[in-house]
């Protein structure tokens, strides 16, 4: 299990989020500062915002070499950022 957390400033305060990986499945809890109580977030509620800065998170991670490939990959074909394949990519033209 992997668990991934960050907070981010809102009008309401400071939030708090938290994103565990366990078989295949992310789930996220977020809370106020002020709120003792965690909520928990399904996969369809969690506003992308929330998505891109768990992605950018474990970019970070994996950079580190603390967090597999698999993870980032799995969060851009969450968002539909699927990166295009090394062969299909079109050949870069230099200028002359």
């Amino acid at each position: 299990m992997e668990s991934h957390e960050w907070h981010e400033r809102s009008a309401a305060g400071l939030r708090y989020f938290r994103a565990s990986h366990h078989g295949d499945r992310w789930s996220i809890l977020t809370t106020l500062k002020t709120d003792p109580d965690w909520e928990k977030l399904e996969p369809e509620q969690v506003p992308e915002a929330v998505w891109r800065a768990l992605r950018d998170i474990v970019w970070r991670k994996y950079q580190r070499k603390r967090c597999p490939w698999e993870r980032v990959a799995e969060i851009d074909k969450i968002l539909g950022d699927e990166p295009t394949p090394a062969g299909r990519q079109a050949p870069r033209r230099h200028p002359h």
